[in-house]
Parts: C-alpha cells; sequence; structure tokens
C-alpha cells in the first residue's frame, strides 16, 4: 500500500488534537482550568497554548498570518505564560472554539501548501530557524502529543479517566489498585538494595 507522507503526518496531527480536547471532556468549569501542577499546568490552559502555537507555526512562520489577533501574544511582556491558562472571563466555549477555528485553518494550509514549501521561525536559532512545512507539521505533532500526554495525566489525576483516546483506551484489563501496589513494592525494594550498596 502506497503511503502519502503529508497525510500520514496531518492525520497524527489531527489524531493528537482530538486526545487533547478528549481529555476535557465532562469535566467542571473549575477542574477543566484549575492548576493541577506547582507551575499551573491545566487542561484548559494546554488547549490555548496549542491553539496559539500552531496558529503562529502555520500562520506567520509559513507567511499566511492567521486571520485573529490573540491579545495574550501581543502581551507576553506584562503577563508570561497567557497562553498557559484561560483568564476568568474566557469561556471554555471561547477556547474550545479558537482551537477549532485554528485547527481548521491550519489544515487548509497543509492541504494548500507542498511538504517543502519554505517558512521562517524567527524565534528559533539562526542556524534552525528556515524550515519547511514538513518540519513544521513534525514539530506541531510532538508538541501537541506532549501536552497530550500532560493531560492525560493530568485527568487521570482528576477522576481516574485515563486511555489513548475516545472509543480505544489501550489499556489492559487489571486490577489497577494490585497493579499499582505491585510497582509500589518493586520501587521500594529496589530503592532499599541501592540504599545498603552505598554503604
Amino acid at each position: 500500500m502506497a503511503s502519502d507522507p503529508k497525510a500520514d503526518l496531518h492525520r497524527y496531527l489531527k489524531a493528537a488534537r482530538e486526545t487533547v480536547l478528549w481529555k476535557i471532556d465532562g469535566l467542571s468549569e473549575y477542574d477543566a482550568r484549575r492548576p493541577l501542577t506547582p507551575t499551573g499546568t491545566n487542561l484548559l490552559g494546554l488547549i490555548k497554548h496549542l491553539a496559539s502555537c500552531e496558529q503562529g507555526y502555520f500562520g506567520a512562520c509559513m507567511g499566511r498570518p492567521f486571520p485573529e489577533t490573540l491579545p495574550w501574544l501581543e502581551d507576553e511582556d506584562n503577563n508570561p505564560n497567557a497562553d498557559m491558562y484561560a483568564t476568568a472571563d474566557e469561556t471554555r466555549e471561547d477556547v474550545l472554539s479558537l482551537y477549532a477555528r485554528v485547527a481548521s485553518f491550519s489544515d487548509a494550509v497543509i492541504s494548500e501548501l507542498p511538504l517543502d514549501a519554505p517558512g521562517v521561525v524567527p524565534w528559533w536559532p539562526e542556524e534552525r530557524k528556515y524550515v519547511t512545512l514538513h518540519v513544521l507539521l513534525v514539530h506541531l505533532i510532538a508538541e501537541t502529543n506532549r501536552h497530550a500526554g500532560h493531560a492525560d495525566i493530568l485527568r487521570e489525576g482528576l477522576d481516574g479517566e485515563a486511555g489513548l483516546r475516545a472509543g480505544n483506551s489501550n489499556l489492559p484489563e487489571l486490577d489497577w489498585a494490585a497493579y499499582r501496589d505491585r510497582v509500589e513494592k518493586a520501587a521500594r525494594e529496589a530503592a532499599d538494595r541501592a540504599k545498603a550498596g552505598n554503604r
């Protein structure tokens, strides 16, 4: 079966986007946006961040600016990391709608340009800033999947929901409490052996 590299990459980006969106499904307003790590990582903020990244890389970096201004990107000096959380005035629907518009915009750019279409990422080092659509697709797949992994762990910590994506958890049927106890026991035994070996 013949492979179409651009279609393959695009499919992986779309799958990663779906995973990130699935991780916020069914959560309360508070749980969707509350900080879940010491650095403030939160689920709705991850989606806002991914929308911000994608519109920049597939937009301005490819000479096709996204048609909307994202005010938090204009005010990064006064509000650093503003793309990583939703303000009280930004609704969940605002952020999800933005991500959908950005995805549609990005999909059009990806569809219209060849993989070797040139672009420039001005904030990357000089030796790496001249790129192609191919490089940006790989970068955004990595970025989106990285944050999908964050989202997976955050969601599991909130309510125990885990898995690859809707309709495919990819998790085996296990007694998870017993499994966790087995992992904990192995970790303690290894730590005790390491401690004994250092004496």
